[in-house]
């Protein structure tokens, strides 16, 4: 196994990484970090989440900015406000040690667009951002993209399909002869492959870890039968069975979402909501309890779960199975995260085994009937 350093990563972000004990390259890390940093580009990376992406891009990213220059240099684009921040919190953390001054800003919706105009006027080197308000700031003229060398595309199926095509098709269309694009996808559909062939060079270099395994090994994946009447019963007892672990539980809409929420607090379980239409300081406060644990189980759609990255997370609990199967992918990957195990909990009622067959077989996984 190759380290950082062997992989051309220099001494300063290696130091960097290692505060935050990345050690040892991970598989996609491995493959892409070695290309990115020594050929100029275009690059699809097939990974799942929770694979460390974000230093496989950041990485390179952050060792071809030139400091000296007062340009937005890189762009990096990503589905949820929860990535953004993530994203912007981990390139700031990798270059704790590094000499030059290199300045990263995120923007999103959600928040005042003045105040992130005011904080793109200072020297930024690199923006991530959501595409609708990066979209919206080029179109106000308040950020130049002109100059970007790399254009990261960070979880590009969940871009698509929250419905940011149109977005990322007038974004992409941007200074093409100038920049390299590096796309990072989980899944591969027709979009993705659109995208790929329209704005990317025909010779760009494709890196595909684990191909069998299109969802993290490390999960163990389990389905409950049971019926419409019996589902609450059924959660309340796992979760008493699960009373120090913490954990997701998917729901298919926003209506399911708030009325388990309420149900399960009745009953005393330490749960919050988290769903479309939330304000976003609401939003932020559920996440913020959630990552320092003062809660200990989010409910939560598809949708508003995209992007988050919490660790230590033993369990997801399909409440509903999803309706498509990318969704399943996304949902079982927020658990077993950072080389860590976790559990996917299907409940199912009757007429969904069906359901669960064509998941077992799309996605090459064993899912196991336990009874409770």
């Amino acid at each position: 196994m190759p380290t950082f350093l062997e992989l051309g990563v220099k001494k300063d972000l290696v130091k960097g990484l290692k505060e935050l004990n990345i050690t040892t390259p991970t598989n996609i890390q491995e493959q892409a970090i070695p290309v990115l940093l020594d050929t100029p580009t275009d690059f699809i990376g097939l990974a799942q989440t929770g694979t460390g992406k974000t230093a496989a891009f950041g990485v390179p990213i952050l060792q071809q900015i030139d400091a000296t220059s007062n340009t937005v240099q890189a762009l990096i684009l990503a589905p949820t406000r929860e990535l953004v921040q993530q994203i912007k919190k981990q390139l700031f953390k990798f270059t704790k040690y590094s000499e030059s001054k290199i300045f990263a800003e995120g923007v999103y919706g959600g928040e005042k667009i003045e105040k992130q105009i005011s904080a793109l006027r200072r020297t930024t080197h690199i923006v991530i951002a959501t595409p609708g308000r990066l979209l919206d700031l080029i179109e106000r003229d308040c950020l130049n993209i002109k100059n970007v060398k790399t254009l990261v595309l960070d979880e590009a199926d969940e871009m698509l399909s929250m419905g940011f095509k149109e977005d990322l098709n007038k974004i992409l269309k941007y200074n093409t002869g100038k920049r390299h694009t590096w796309l990072f996808s989980a899944t591969m559909p027709e979009e993705i492959q659109r995208i790929i062939k329209t704005y990317m060079s025909p010779n760009a270099v494709k890196v595909e870890v684990n191909k069998e395994d299109l969802v993290n090994a490390n999960i163990s994946h389990q389905y409950i039968s049971t019926n419409i009447k019996e589902k609450f019963n059924i959660l309340v007892t796992l979760l008493g069975r699960r009373k120090n672990e913490r954990g997701i539980i998917f729901c298919r809409t926003k209506a399911g979402t708030k009325d388990l929420t309420e149900k399960l607090q009745d009953e005393g379980f330490s749960v919050g909501a988290l769903e479309g239409d939330m304000q976003q300081k609401e939003r932020d406060k559920v996440m913020r309890a959630f990552k320092n644990e003062s809660l200990q189980i989010l409910i939560s759609t598809d949708v508003s779960a995209r992007g988050i990255d919490v660790d230590n997370l033993s369990f997801v609990i399909h409440h509903q199975l999803p309706e498509q199967l990318e969704y399943y992918t996304h949902r079982s990957g927020r658990t077993a995260r950072a080389g860590n195990t976790g559990i996917s909990i299907a409940l199912i009622i009757p007429g969904e085994l069906q359901k669960v067959l064509d998941i077992q077989k799309a996605l090459n996984i064993q899912i196991k009937e336990i009874i409770i």
